[in-house]
């Protein structure tokens, strides 16, 4: 067992996620069921938190609600500073312009390039840029994950481990404030999944965003300033985790 500790933090701070008290139900009448059993945390600008817990736990049903592509029932959820519960569509979709997510399929289009898919996100989160600088920014963000002669390539050329850092700088090209991940490793060997780790890692300190990352994968829990434990719908934070 190896002990984990919070890196120091700026107590005067706030808050970029703050979750207090929240449930959620799946269904209705005689079918509905509780999956999250009043979650309560906060999450600091630049902190890199990494979710654990079996499957079915309601971690991922956590990470939609945080990143506003659910709607809270119970509870109380900021993100931003802002109350995601009762938020009408339109201000839950300017939300998400701020949010940077990574899933465990990377979800490119096939029929674009590295760079297209990474400047569609710019086109999508960004429009005071020119064209001319989404391309350069979109090249500036695969430079930053290796892959910059990869410009030019479709996803059915790249290998799993490339597929996923191109989904790591479609995520951060716009610089989010915030960035879900989902088991972004889950899918990679070894050593694919600690390069695409440590890459979200070093761009999001960079870049100051807040990272939330759900996985399963033990051998990457040293990159994390805290570690939380989902269980039946219940998170706490892990004092301890295994090796």
């Amino acid at each position: 067992m190896i002990l984990i500790t919070p890196k120091s933090l700026s107590m005067s701070q706030q808050p970029i996620i703050a979750i207090n008290k929240v449930n959620h139900y799946y269904g209705s009448g005689r079918l509905r069921k509780q999956i999250l059993f009043e979650v309560t945390n906060d999450i600091q600008p630049g902190e890199i938190v990494i979710m654990m817990g079996p499957s079915g736990s309601g971690k991922t049903t956590l990470l939609t609600l945080i990143g506003a592509l659910r709607s809270t029932q119970e509870g109380s959820m900021k993100v931003l500073g802002e109350e995601l519960r009762g938020a009408s569509n339109a201000h839950l979709v300017k939300l998400r312009r701020n949010i940077g997510y990574i899933f465990q399929a990377h979800n490119l289009l096939n029929s674009l390039t590295a760079q297209q898919n990474v400047q569609m996100s710019l086109e999508l989160h960004d429009d005071q840029l020119t064209q001319r600088e989404r391309q350069h920014r979109a090249l500036e963000m695969l430079e930053s994950v290796g892959l910059r002669d990869w410009a030019d390539y479709y996803p059915h050329d790249l290998s799993g481990g490339q597929k996923q850092r191109v989904a790591i700088a479609r995520a951060l090209a716009s610089h989010p404030k915030i960035v879900l991940a989902d088991e972004p490793t889950s899918a990679l060997d070894k050593q694919s999944g600690r390069d695409v780790v440590e890459i979200m890692q070093r761009l999001a300190k960079q870049q100051g965003s807040a990272i939330l990352l759900v996985t399963h994968d033990n051998r990457i829990l040293d990159v994390a300033d805290r570690i939380l434990y989902m269980e039946d719908g219940r998170l706490s934070n892990l004092e301890t985790a295994p090796v």
